[in-house]
């Protein structure tokens, strides 16, 4: 036995193409005393087979059988238990060459530190052994190559999932990503796909098998016989700045088309959801009032069509029209698209008989009242009402009637639209009305470009309120009579109790 240990090499050996091994990691191969190796119980290592032009005759190889890989064990510990006892002893085998001093070199496809066996191995040797690893080309990298669409560009970022995850799980990964590999496929396939087909995105998404060796194959996921597909595959998604607009319509595909409504949030980005991020990814045509539109940004031929905001009708048919020929359409609005937005005149234009053919779905948003009512703690725990101040589709005189009706319900409001260049008086008119009805000291929250970057929150009272400082980015929450206002680190807290009168619960 040798004094001195001797050294564990973990290297990266690539995807499958002999040629992509980098220079050290041949190098390395070559030099080691002990060449080891994973491999299935059909005795067939794809990573020896990697580094054939490498090895050499008179060097030891040892083989790492695993005792399963897909199929069901009678081990006492399952699957992981089964394999967790194969690592040990794997681990011990290797580092009787290592006490000998002799050199392993432990080839591992991809890269040794990417869903690679390597990393077991190294976990139980590396604190007794000198361990050094040698980075590979993973099979992602040559996945997206094979694909030959740009993956990620600018500020989107990248997520690899496993095609084992949870379906649920994998639906909502794949809707909060920009671009995405999915690894482990074989028998998840069928899973996987459904997946891609729930989140929008399997018009966009690539079927990789064998990436980088002779057997290398490119499809369109749709197109994968879901009986034949390897463990050695891969579906990759590219971000959305580089997607193919789908399939070209043509006029077979007129019946696809459909117009889905979307609410973008109130401001930050962050509170477009999941949903309608894969909406607008899938879209041919994003139709919208031009601030709104103007939070989007398009991808390589998506047409974006920008309108005036008091033409909500005329937008609704366009929408119509494009899909009623084909097109993916999505009309965005900002906040929810049901209140006070875009919904209403879309389903009400698709009601008539020349739209009643097209599509129309509806995909929600976080609505101005709620992440107003959050900046603040809850005000709209309990009972309330919505009602917008524009006069503009409804007379003043119905407006006052709805307030007058919601303040005597002792009903919190959640007032849109408060006032805009051409409407200025109706917040005074708003605050005579609270003074009138519930006095000078009804608590009332302003809420002005709430996520965005002019963001101002405040806590007032009806007599109080200075009507001038309200805009048309304002939201107005006016209390009940339950409404609190409690002062405490960090600002004032309101909140209407959920309790409310002596047959609460």
């Amino acid at each position: 036995m040798s004094d001195v240990a001797g050294k564990l090499w973990g290297v990266g050996i690539g995807p499958g193409d002999s040629e992509l091994v980098t220079v050290k990691a041949a190098r390395v191969i070559g030099e080691a005393d002990v060449v080891a190796y994973h491999c299935a119980r059909h005795g067939r290592s794809v990573a020896l087979g990697i580094a054939k032009p490498y090895v050499r005759e008179e060097q030891i190889f040892e083989e790492l059988m695993y005792p399963v890989t897909t199929e069901t064990t009678d081990h006492p510990g399952g699957y992981r238990g089964a394999l967790q006892e194969f690592y040990t002893a794997a681990a011990q085998r290797l580092a009787e060459h290592l006490r000998a001093g002799r050199s392993v070199a432990l080839l591992a496809e991809g890269d040794p530190l990417f869903y690679s066996s390597y990393m077991h191995m190294h976990k139980r040797l590396s604190a007794d052994f000198e361990a050094e690893i040698i980075p590979g080309v993973t099979s992602v990298s040559a996945s997206t190559a094979a694909v030959g669409i740009p993956w990620v560009e600018a500020d989107e970022t990248t997520t690899v999932l496993p095609g084992t995850m949870a379906a649920d799980e994998l639906v909502r990964r794949l809707r909060d990503s920009d671009a995405v590999a999915i690894m482990k496929l074989g028998r998840t396939f069928p899973g996987v796909l459904d997946a891609l087909e729930t989140a929008g995105l399997a018009d966009v998404a690539w079927y990789v098998e064998r990436a980088s060796t002779g057997t290398q194959r490119v499809i369109p996921v749709r197109d994968v016989d879901p009986t034949s597909v390897p463990y050695f595959s891969m579906v990759v998604v590219p971000g959305a700045l580089n997607r193919p607009v789908s399939q070209p319509v043509t006029a077979a595909d007129v019946s696809v088309g459909e117009v889905v409504v979307v609410g973008l949030g109130p401001g930050a980005d962050r509170w477009t959801t999941p949903e309608v991020a894969s909406e607008l990814a899938r879209a041919t045509d994003i139709v919208g009032y031009k601030t709104y539109l103007a939070r989007v940004t398009p991808r390589t031929g998506q047409r974006m069509h920008a309108s005036d905001n008091k033409v909500e009708s005329e937008r609704a048919c366009m929408a119509l029209d494009l899909a009623a020929r084909g097109a993916r359409v999505v009309v965005v609005s900002s906040g929810d698209p049901g209140v006070f937005a875009m919904a209403s005149a879309v389903v009400e234009m698709a009601a008539e008989p020349a739209w009643e053919h097209v599509d129309v779905r509806v995909v929600p948003g976080v609505t101005a009242a709620n992440a107003v009512a959050a900046a603040v703690g809850a005000p709209l725990g309990h009972d309330y009402a919505v009602i917008s101040l524009s006069d503009r589709l409804k007379p003043w005189e119905t407006i006052e009637r709805r307030i007058r009706s919601a303040l005597e319900a002792d009903l919190v409001i959640a007032i849109y639209n408060p006032g805009s260049a051409s409407r200025t008086w109706q917040v005074e008119a708003l605050q005579r009305i609270l003074v009138e009805t519930v006095g000078v000291d009804r608590p009332v929250v302003l809420g002005r470009d709430v996520g965005g970057p002019d963001e101002a929150v405040s806590v007032t009272s009806a007599g109080a309120l200075v009507p001038a400082r309200v805009d048309m980015r304002t939201l107005i929450i006016v209390g009940s009579s339950t409404t609190r206002v409690v002062d405490r680190v960090g600002g004032a807290a309101v909140f209407t109790s959920r309790r409310y009168g002596p047959s609460a619960d």
